[in-house]
């Protein structure tokens, strides 16, 4: 997200001026120009002490970028209310905008494809990805209309915030993207990458994928326009807490799980995130044998909850063995259950969880590339979206791969 503005001015396309990213002002003092160290405050570690990032780090992401209006405030307003600002930010935001980000300071090469307008907010936009490393050339500028943005209220008391969007006009359609340029936005891709927005450009570039046989990873945030036909061909899944049960109908968010993964074949895991009480992952087996043992997918669930209460202070992440999970009413399939603990963060150090599913969605990209094993997946991306959660906004927080809490994760070591 985008920096700060002058508090003197009125938020509109030509009144607005975005600065560095890092930037962070309180309404009760005057704003100081960014320095030219801002942006590297949190690398203490030199990345030649590093393994490299993956070899195949090329991520191709299609979805939402646009520019979030953070106003922090003591309390949520009640109607009709005037109240001041604790804080204020501006700062690039939408779904795929963060978490390419967040893979792209992690290491990896992402490329996002999407439109704003040739605005101040759209180029805002546009500059502020490239000095992350995101690749922008193959976004659509608009001459006419504007970019999306998000006004963002962040309540100091709760730690909730509270998002009003706006979208981009005019929106995008698949013959925004050239043939050509959508080939040369998949060569030699990794991981394709999708938030659910844009369905018909998203569909378009998805299907391409299947053909140069490029796994694809879904966020399913929430059933939108055209997500179903994105579904049938994802192979990686990361979705809300209330997804699951949306889209199944089944009765307990394991059951709707293991119905995701009948309902569609291809995909490899789905990993349900639950906030500050971690996230599930069921990953699907082809080594069953005769003897696997079946069990109730729910009496399971609350198994590894109580072996994680058990040996809380030691483990991150607990799974269960190959087994056949059952779901009543639905059917029986074949896997591994994982109950991956959020990294605890202090009531002191919580300052604002906008852009924290993004980013948890960016380290298990990372991790993909990586060839990290689930063990090492969660407790990596746990870590990354807490870390998010520790200043205001969706990209502040986001750590650099050379930040050294993170050094254990890329030394193939799994915390404890």
């Amino acid at each position: 997200m985008l920096g700060l503005f002058s508090l003197s001015t009125i938020p509109n396309n030509n009144a607005i001026k975005l600065v560095n990213s890092q930037s962070l002002v309180s309404t009760s003092a005057t704003a100081t120009k960014p320095t030219s160290f801002t942006r590297n405050l949190r690398v203490k570690m030199s990345s030649d002490t590093l393994p490299p990032p993956p070899e195949k780090g090329i991520v191709v992401g299609c979805g939402g970028a646009s520019v979030d209006f953070l106003a922090a405030v003591a309390t949520y307003p009640k109607p009709d209310d005037k109240i001041r600002t604790t804080s204020l930010k501006v700062q690039g935001g939408g779904n795929a905008g963060n978490a390419l980000t967040c893979a792209a300071r992690l290491g990896l090469k992402p490329r996002l494809i999407s439109k704003v307008a040739d605005d101040t907010q759209g180029r805002g936009i546009l500059d502020e990805l490239v000095a992350d490393g995101v690749d922008t050339s193959f976004f659509v500028v608009s001459e006419q209309g504007n970019s999306p943005f998000t006004y963002v209220i962040v309540d100091n008391q709760t730690k909730t915030r509270t998002c009003i969007h706006t979208a981009g006009n005019p929106p995008m359609v698949s013959d925004d993207l050239s043939r050509e340029n959508l080939l040369s936005a998949l060569d030699g891709a990794r991981i394709a990458y999708f938030d659910g927005r844009l369905p018909e450009t998203a569909l378009l570039i998805a299907q391409e994928a299947v053909h140069k046989s490029i796994p694809i990873l879904i966020d399913a945030e929430r059933k939108r326009e055209g997500l179903d036909d994105l579904l049938k061909l994802a192979d990686y899944l990361v979705c809300s807490a209330k997804f699951p049960k949306a889209w199944t109908e089944a009765q307990s968010l394991p059951s709707a799980l293991v119905s995701i993964l009948l309902r569609l074949p291809n995909i490899n895991f789905v990993i349900v995130t639950l906030g500050e009480d971690g996230c599930i992952m069921l990953e699907r087996s082809v080594n069953e044998s005769s003897g696997t043992e079946e069990i109730d997918v729910d009496v399971l669930l609350e198994s590894l909850k109580q072996q994680q209460k058990d040996e809380s202070t030691s483990k991150t992440c607990i799974s269960s063995s190959v087994t056949r999970l059952r779901a009543k009413g639905i059917g029986t399939l074949c896997g591994r259950l994982f109950l991956g603990t959020a990294e605890k963060i202090l009531p002191s150090e919580l300052i604002d969880t906008t852009g924290a599913g993004d980013a948890f969605i960016g380290a298990v990209i990372y991790a993909i590339c990586a060839d990290m094993p689930p063990e090492q997946m969660l407790p990596f991306a746990a870590h990354v979206a807490a870390a998010n959660c520790r200043a205001l906004g969706a990209r502040t927080g986001l750590p650099y791969r050379t930040d050294p809490c993170l050094a254990s994760f890329f030394y193939n070591k799994v915390p404890k």
